[in-house]
């Protein structure tokens, strides 16, 4: 299945899964900044909108996502309005009527929930506008394509992660902190955590706690939900299903608090420089690696070929399909392989150019890099 789909993305797409994206993460911001400046391309050709969902809870919209669509939209001679609605549904909302009424001949949309991505796709249709999901598919929208990661897969590796860390350890008690209920990619990564863990937690290998999603992704209700859950049962966790590197980092500091990080394997997404950073220090167990450069060069082929009107083209990257569960239709999709990433794993990350080893082999992991080799 893997080789398969990585054949189609390179004779489709011409992307691969390990090409460079150096300087993506140079001006990440810290979360919760809030800072982030509109981008808007100046080549002269077709005029595509792009809305990313926020900064608070990940910092990969502005330090990945942001900088390689604006390049991988410029290569393929579009001019990129590129901005960030800060988690607010009125101000996405509000982004995507200008973009509109600018006259955008693609609307490319990473919603904050579906009900707003479903809304905005709406309004794009009415004015003849395609629009490409990105990233998030919107449940009950009418967007024609989809660009995303095999979502299902990811929670799989998650699921693969701790069972691989607790496969000595019978009857480990396993506390779950997943994504916001709003984000159909939360239940994908839900969905293919439990195709690996229900069994588990069936036979009594493994112990399920409690499992609670987290409203917006928000780390610190994450954090405080942990240390709730944990208190309630007597201090006790083996092993923590984080569903993404925030939610991890947030988890580790009630760990850190009680004196458990670096005993309980903590699972993660997204290959963040922190969550590289937890990973080599042994705090989290494992990450997953997705190599948003081939996301967002996807999505630019795509949109280039829609601003010229060749849905043909465009269906022939777009191999794949998405079940959108709440109309009932398939939405044409391209989905890419993640990549699970233990310690051994983080060269290749910083390798491929989408962590600088200056970020993450500070202080005391300096010795843990040279290690690895990781320079």
């Amino acid at each position: 299945m893997r080789s398969k789909k990585l054949a189609l993305l390179a004779a489709g797409v011409g992307v691969s899964l390990a090409v460079t994206a150096c300087g993506a993460n140079q001006e990440t911001p810290s979360a919760g900044s809030g800072q982030t400046q509109a981008t808007t391309g100046g080549g002269g050709g077709a005029k595509v909108g792009v809305i990313l969902p926020e900064t608070a809870t990940s910092a990969r919209w502005e330090g990945f996502d942001k900088p390689m669509i604006e390049a991988a939209m410029k290569a393929e001679g579009l001019s990129p309005d590129i901005q960030n609605a800060q988690g607010d549904v009125q101000k996405f909302s509000t982004l995507a009527d200008g973009m509109i009424s600018q006259g955008v001949k693609v609307l490319v949309i990473a919603a904050i929930n579906s009900e707003v991505g479903a809304a905005v796709a709406a309004k794009a249709k009415a004015r003849g506008i395609p629009t490409i999901d990105y990233d998030r598919l919107n449940l009950g929208g009418s967007s024609e394509y989809y660009v995303s990661f095999d979502n299902v897969k990811v929670g799989e590796l998650q699921g693969q992660g701790l069972a691989t860390a607790l496969k000595d350890k019978a009857g480990a008690q396993v506390i779950e902190i997943e994504g916001a209920p709003t984000d159909n990619n939360a239940t994908l990564f839900y969905n293919g955590q439990q195709k690996v863990l229900k069994p588990l937690y069936d036979s009594g290998a493994l112990k399920l706690v409690r499992s609670q999603p987290i409203d917006g992704w928000d780390n610190q209700k994450g954090g405080v939900t942990f240390e709730q859950i944990l208190t309630a049962n007597g201090g006790k966790v083996d092993g923590v299903v984080a569903a993404n590197d925030g939610l991890a980092g947030a988890v580790i500091t009630v760990l850190r608090k009680n004196g458990l990080n670096g005993k309980v394997p903590v699972t993660g997404q997204d290959a963040t420089p922190d969550g590289l950073m937890a990973v080599l220090r042994g705090d989290q167990y494992m990450t997953v690696f997705k190599p948003i450069k081939a996301e967002a060069e996807g999505a630019a082929k795509l949109a280039a070929l829609l601003a010229k009107g060749d849905t043909a083209g465009a269906d022939k990257i777009a191999t794949g399909s998405t079940d959108d569960t709440k109309s009932g239709r398939k939405v044409k999709s391209l989905l890419l392989e993640p990549k699970l990433t233990t310690k051994d794993g983080v060269k290749e990350v910083v390798s491929g150019g989408y962590v600088k080893a200056t970020e993450i082999c500070t202080g005391d992991l300096a010795a843990v890099c040279a290690q690895l080799g990781i320079s």
